[in-house]
């Protein structure tokens, strides 16, 4: 008798292999559940922000004027508000940057009128926003109330955002335009895939090999709205144009791809390319000359009607709108001034950086200084300080380096997109700026950089902590967070006199500044 095992026994050789019961396509969480309670630690958060930024938001001023670069901008912002929604005053020469930033310091000027106050109210209000934005963003990424709460504090000691949301300069509100695009996109991110899971329960999944049609995508169009008006507040808005273009569409063929789209480069080529082109470039060049409408109604508008006078009426452009042509040549005049700001052509600084100094705040920016008999208030008379100095919080910026290489090894070996988008917006407000060394630089370029900043660290935080909701690996990493929490709150609580002008001795002030460079 012939004994047959399992190995030769012909049914088990014909018997076809078990395949395990299990879902085709990936099972999804799209958020945090706990909507309550994210929003308490928001509010609380976001409490914290304001009080912060709003305590002496008047002061210091120059003897009632602002200072440094407000001097620029708050009286422009006044002859907004007074002047009919333009600035056309031949006083202030150039006018270099789109009007958005001086409308919106003219909405705290009709407030509170030219003071500290009016000038610097609209960054304060856009400033506590940024830290609102930044903790719903970490929360949705990393689907953790804890760590947006987390980021949402960072965010708030940091030297940075803080001084930045208390002057009356620009950067403060690009960096919230970009930032709440950002934001738009990851929730765009979220809502595709959403419409993709509905699609494959449906069973529709494979009616095309491209891959569904994903229909009017609201989330990416406020993206588009927004670096409109970040284009409209400061030029540099184009960077974020280019990167979060390409971060859009690489979010769609990532989504394509988890949900075995049959062609998906194909189908992202044909089916997410042109509405992308549409919600990221269109939207936003249609927003930017939409904040130009005061100019285009103007009469006395900086070069509102060059054409007839420095542009010829005729040429091969003349069929468009001289409107148009005239503020194409006001564009250029400003192109042509910005270019002219190089080290090159004798234009230098004292605080003057360059970008490779950024991540670290190798080289900060000193906004208000005063000594000598004119400073009381300090426990040495005679011999007080006073400064305002743009400086990034140690315990956050001196970590910007090893942030951003364990970001791309986690975006590389990892395939973490969080820690790519992070990559994406930081890479945005630093890497254009290597192409123009030769032009003259400051730290506070570098503004855009901390709400990114402050999201990588968050996400390094979150893997320190761990997936685990116990045991011994949880405590330490929950206790490792809180210890730094803790020093970048005191660290920042050390640098508040230099951070917002209050007297302090000389030798205090000296022992402020850290580094060689920052003197």
């Amino acid at each position: 008798m012939t004994l047959l095992t399992a190995r030769t026994d012909p049914a088990r050789r014909s018997t076809p292999p078990a395949v395990a019961p299990g879902p085709l396509v990936p099972v999804e969480t799209f958020g945090p559940t706990d909507r309550v309670r994210g929003w308490v630690v928001t509010v609380v958060v976001t409490a914290i922000a304001a009080v912060t930024r709003l305590v002496m938001l008047g002061y210091p001023t120059d003897a009632g004027t602002p200072v440094f670069d407000e001097k620029h901008y708050a009286p422009q912002g006044y002859q907004v508000l007074t002047g009919g929604g333009i600035e056309d005053n031949p006083a202030y020469g150039l006018v270099v940057h789109p009007p958005v930033g001086k409308q919106l310091i003219a909405v705290g000027e009709a407030v509170f009128g030219y003071t500290g106050w009016g000038w610097r109210l609209s960054s304060a209000v856009f400033g506590i926003l940024l830290v609102l934005l930044v903790i719903r963003i970490v929360r949705r990424m990393t689907r953790s109330t804890l760590l947006g709460a987390i980021a949402g504090l960072l965010l708030v000691v940091d030297g940075v955002a803080f001084v930045s949301s208390r002057v009356g300069m620009l950067d403060i509100f690009m960096t919230l335009f970009v930032v709440g695009a950002f934001g738009a996109l990851v929730r765009d991110r979220d809502d595709v895939r959403e419409r993709l899971a509905r699609v494959a329960a449906q069973g529709r999944l494979e009616v095309s090999t491209l891959g569904p049609r994903l229909g009017v995508r609201w989330w990416r169009f406020g993206a588009g709205v927004l670096l409109g008006l970040a284009c409209g507040t400061k030029w540099s808005g184009l960077y974020f144009v280019a990167f979060f273009g390409l971060l859009s569409v690489a979010f769609d063929l990532a989504a394509r791809r988890r949900y075995g789209v049959v062609r998906p480069w194909r189908g992202t080529a044909v089916r997410d390319v042109g509405p992308a082109l549409y919600a990221l470039v269109a939207v936003p060049v249609v927003v930017y000359l939409a904040t130009y409408a005061g100019w285009f109604a103007s009469e006395t508008g900086v070069d509102r009607h060059a054409v007839g006078t420095d542009v010829g009426a005729g040429g091969p452009f003349s069929f468009v709108p001289d409107a148009l042509r005239s503020l194409w040549y006001y564009s250029g005049n400003v192109l042509e001034f910005h270019a002219g700001l190089t080290n090159s052509a004798g234009n230098r600084h004292p605080w003057e950086s360059k970008p490779w100094t950024w991540p670290m705040g190798l080289r900060p920016m000193l906004y208000y200084y005063a000594d000598g008999d004119t400073v009381a208030g300090c426990s040495a008379p005679g011999s007080c300080v006073k400064a305002v100095m743009l400086i990034g919080t140690p315990a956050l910026w001196w970590l910007a380096v090893p942030m951003l290489a364990w970001a791309l090894w986690s975006t590389v070996a990892r395939r973490d997109w969080r820690y790519a988008a992070v990559l994406v917006g930081y890479g945005a407000g630093i890497l254009p700026w290597f192409l123009s060394l030769d032009r003259q630089m400051y730290f506070f370029y570098a503004t855009a950089l901390s709400p990114f900043l402050v999201m990588g660290l968050t996400l390094v935080i979150g893997d320190v902590i761990g997936r685990a909701r116990t045991g011994r690996r949880r405590t330490l990493g929950l206790a490792l967070a809180a210890g730094y929490v803790a020093v970048a709150i005191a660290n920042f609580v050390w640098l508040w006199p230099v951070l917002t002008g209050l007297p302090i001795t000389e030798t205090l002030w000296q022992q402020q500044l850290w580094l060689p460079s920052w003197r």
